[in-house]
C-alpha cells in the first residue's frame, strides 16, 4: 500500500470543495451572531473522563482513545462537541441567565455514522440554556432551518418528535436494560410484530400506545390520531399541544411527525427535530431539547440546540460560482506593486503571473487584468475568461 494512501473514510479537501466548506462555516457564524450566539473553541483533545461523562457515554463506541504521553491519563478525541459546550456553560461561564454559545470545528468518528460518510465530520452547532419554554425549541429551530437557507439548502422537510411520548408510555414498568433496547430497536424498524412479541406482559394501555405508534407518522393529522389512540396516558396531551405549538409558528415549511423515530433517546429529554432535504441520504440537522446535557457537570439547567456537519451540506448543494480575480504581470516596480496592494485591501483577488510560468486555479475567474496605459496601470476586461 502507497504511503499516502489515507484512512477509509478520510480524505483530503481540495480546492473548490475547501473553499465552498470555509465560506459556509463563515456564513453559518455570522447568521449565529445575528441571532445573539456567542463562539466557544472547546479543545479537540480532553481527558476520557470528561468528554465521555453523562449524555457523553453514549459516544464511547464513536470516540478515538489514546494515552497522554505527559500525565499517563486516557484521552479521547471528541466526537461530539455539545457535551464540551454544556461544560463551558456549567463551568467556566456559569451565567444565571440564558446563554447562547455557538461553535465549529471538526470531530472525529471511530466509524461513519451514515453511508458514504466522512469520519471526520466538521460540525457546525448551536445551544441556548437556561430558558425551559418552548421558545427555546423554536429558536433553534429556526436558526437551524436558517442556516441550511444560507448554504442554499432548498426545499426541506422539517421532522419532529417527543421522546417524552415513550418514556410516558412505559412509565412504571420495571424493564431490563435489554428489552428496553429490543422495544427502541422494533419502534425504529416500525416492527409491529415484534412490538406485539415484546410487549405481551405489559398493561393494557401501555400495550395499546406502544403498539400504536409506529402508524403514528405523516403530516399533521397524525397529532389528531395520537390524540384518540394515546387518549389518557398522562403527559401525552400535553407534549402533542407542544409540537403542534411549534409546526404552527414555522410558516410555510413542510413539516412531518414520527411519533416512533427514538433517534438520540438516551440523549433528549423532550422535543426533538431531523430536518431532510432532497438530495441527502440522512437528515442533514438534527436538535432538540436536552435538559439534562449539564448535570453531571453540576449544573442541571434547561438545554435545547442542534448540529450539523458542513462538509454533509455541502455535498448536496450546488458548487459556488468562482471567485472574479484580476491577472497581473510581475514586477518589481513601485508603481505596479502599489496598484496590486491597493486593489488587494479592496478586496479584490490579484494573481500575479510569475516570469515564464503560467498559474494553474481552478477557484478563480480571471475575467479581468491588470495593463499600463500611457503610464497608468489600469483594471480593464479581458476578451475571454481564463483560469
Amino acid at each position: 500500500m502507497s504511503a499516502w494512501v489515507l484512512p477509509d473514510h478520510i480524505a483530503d479537501v481540495l480546492p473548490s470543495e475547501a473553499r465552498h466548506i470555509e465560506e459556509l462555516r463563515r456564513g453559518l457564524l455570522d447568521t449565529a451572531r445575528c441571532y445573539g450566539y456567542e463562539l466557544v473553541m472547546p479543545p479537540l483533545l480532553e481527558h476520557l473522563e470528561s468528554l465521555l461523562t453523562g449524555t457523553g457515554e453514549a459516544l464511547d463506541l464513536q470516540t478515538f482513545k489514546l494515552v497522554d504521553q505527559l500525565s499517563g491519563r486516557s484521552m479521547g478525541l471528541r466526537a461530539d462537541t455539545t457535551p464540551q459546550v454544556a461544560r463551558i456553560d456549567a463551568h467556566l461561564l456559569n451565567r444565571k441567565g440564558v446563554t447562547r454559545l455557538c461553535y465549529c470545528g471538526p470531530v472525529l468518528h471511530v466509524r461513519p455514522d451514515r453511508p458514504h460518510a466522512t469520519r471526520e465530520p466538521l460540525q457546525f452547532g448551536a445551544e441556548i440554556y437556561g430558558h425551559a419554554g418552548l421558545e427555546a425549541d423554536l429558536e433553534a429551530l429556526q436558526l437551524a432551518r436558517e442556516s441550511l437557507s444560507v448554504a442554499g439548502v432548498t426545499h426541506t422537510t422539517v421532522d419532529l418528535a417527543d421522546v417524552r411520548i415513550v418514556r410516558a408510555l412505559l412509565a412504571g414498568l420495571a424493564l431490563s436494560p435489554a428489552l428496553l433496547a429490543e422495544i427502541h430497536s422494533a419502534l425504529a424498524a416500525k416492527d409491529i410484530s415484534g412490538l406485539s412479541a415484546l410487549t405481551r406482559a405489559f398493561p393494557e394501555r401501555s400495550r395499546k400506545g406502544i403498539l400504536a405508534l409506529p402508524q403514528l407518522y405523516g403530516d399533521m393529522g397524525v397529532l389528531i390520531e395520537a390524540e384518540k389512540a394515546l387518549d389518557g396516558i398522562p403527559g401525552i396531551a400535553e407534549v402533542l399541544s407542544n409540537l403542534k405549538w411549534l409546526a404552527s409558528r414555522l410558516g410555510d415549511a413542510t413539516v412531518s411527525f414520527d411519533l416512533a423515530d427514538l433517534r438520540g433517546y438516551a440523549y433528549y429529554s423532550g422535543a426533538r427535530f431531523a430536518i431532510y432535504a432532497p438530495g441527502a441520504s440522512d437528515a442533514l440537522v438534527r436538535g432538540g431539547r436536552y435538559d439534562e446535557v449539564g448535570a453531571v457537570f453540576g449544573r442541571n439547567r434547561p438545554a435545547a440546540g442542534f448540529s450539523l456537519d458542513i462538509k454533509q451540506v455541502v455535498s448536496v448543494v450546488q458548487p459556488r460560482a468562482l471567485r472574479a480575480a484580476i491577472r497581473a504581470p510581475w514586477g518589481e516596480g513601485v508603481d505596479v506593486n502599489s496598484a496590486i496592494a491597493s486593489l488587494r485591501r479592496s478586496g479584490e483577488t490579484v494573481v500575479c503571473v510569475l516570469p515564464g510560468s503560467d498559474s494553474e486555479v481552478d477557484e478563480f475567474r480571471c475575467d479581468r487584468e491588470l495593463v499600463q496605459k500611457a503610464g497608468q496601470w489600469v483594471v480593464q476586461p479581458v476578451d475571454r475568461f481564463e483560469n
